[in-house]
């Protein structure tokens, strides 16, 4: 895995107190490594990362990374205020891959203040004043990794649909780098609405909508389907203990459950300011449809959010596994 320090701006890259990790394999070379980095593609008056361009659908500005923050206030409400559903006890060395804006790695951090928690993800996007056990580095976390065997007490990983290629490698690695005895954890949703009565019918939107988001992702290459393949493939990779709780994110507040209730309102109110992010270069770019075509999907997506007389949901799950005590050996070569 390629590893190297960086910050959100030039000038705090000899900042001592950066939360920026300060292993580099590139010498005199991170001013010029930074600015790399940092000089972001923009399409359509979005802006996505530089580095390894093309490899995640999704923008990081401002609006982009506002979404991400409000997803984690979902995940808490959904959690029941817990950041992880794994029985871990004192862990050391924690891992958070697909970070983000690191808002998940700075709350761990603040809960575990014994431990080392290192967030990962494409883009610099992550705050330089964080809590002193946070580090962020900047990687690609589907090419192969670098970082030592049994050297995790837990990985965790949220929202990294349509961003790995081939999972199963990636679980592989994922059980190479953890300790005897450590967790991973995945919590992903599901793309595709689903109703348990009858008032989504056949010819809801919502239909479309989610065939043209797993099709965009089986042609770009990394499926949007894992939630419902984590356990299995978990499993497959050498995992043990494995444990799977199912969780449901109304598309607005229709249900007249509390929980749900508040969930739907603020899934309606992320997705209604966030499905540009979402889908726009992946409609664009991978399904090679027009600006204008992409922006009149989005508008019926819209529409559709607004309809309270459809009781459709995101069903997701959190799934949790543990590496074996005593693994007689590695699934696979590593």
């Amino acid at each position: 895995m390629l590893r190297f320090s960086n910050a959100a701006d030039d000038e705090d890259l000899d900042d001592a107190d950066s939360a920026y990790g300060g292993d580099s394999l590139i010498g005199d070379d991170t001013k010029t490594l930074s600015s790399y980095i940092t000089d972001y593609r923009y399409e359509f008056g979005r802006r996505y990362h530089s580095y390894r361009d093309g490899a995640y659908w999704g923008p990081n500005d401002d609006v982009a990374n506002a979404q991400q923050d409000l997803a984690h206030h979902m995940y808490n409400l959904t959690l029941d205020g817990q950041l992880h559903l794994a029985p871990i006890a004192n862990p050391q060395d924690i891992l958070d891959l697909g970070t983000g804006t690191g808002i998940w790695a700075i709350d761990m951090a603040d809960e575990y203040p014994s431990a080392r928690v290192t967030g990962v993800d494409l883009s610099p996007i992550q705050p330089s004043f964080v809590p002193p056990n946070c580090i962020f580095e900047i990687d690609d976390i589907t090419l192969p990794w670098t970082y030592p065997a049994n050297q995790f007490d837990y990985i965790h990983i949220r929202e990294l649909f349509g961003s790995i290629p081939d999972w199963d490698d990636f679980f592989r690695q994922c059980w190479h780098c953890l300790k005897p005895g450590g967790y991973i954890e995945v919590v992903e949703h599901s793309v595709q609405p689903v109703a348990d009565d009858e008032t989504m019918g056949p010819d809801h939107f919502y239909h479309e909508w989610g065939k043209v988001v797993v099709d965009s992702g089986r042609q770009f290459g990394k499926t949007f389907t894992i939630w419902e393949e984590s356990a299995s493939r978990l499993k497959n990779a050498g995992f043990v203990d494995v444990v799977e709780r199912g969780f449901k994110w109304p598309m607005n507040g229709w249900s007249s459950d509390p929980k749900l209730h508040e969930l739907g309102r603020w899934n309606q109110f992320r997705l209604h300011g966030g499905i540009e992010g979402f889908m726009l270069r992946l409609l664009t770019t991978t399904l090679h449809w027009s600006y204008e075509t992409a922006q009149m999907h989005l508008a019926q997506m819209r529409a559709s959010l607004r309809d309270f007389r459809t009781h459709a949901h995101l069903p997701g799950t959190v799934v949790y596994a543990r590496k074996p005590l005593n693994p007689a050996s590695p699934p696979h070569n590593y």
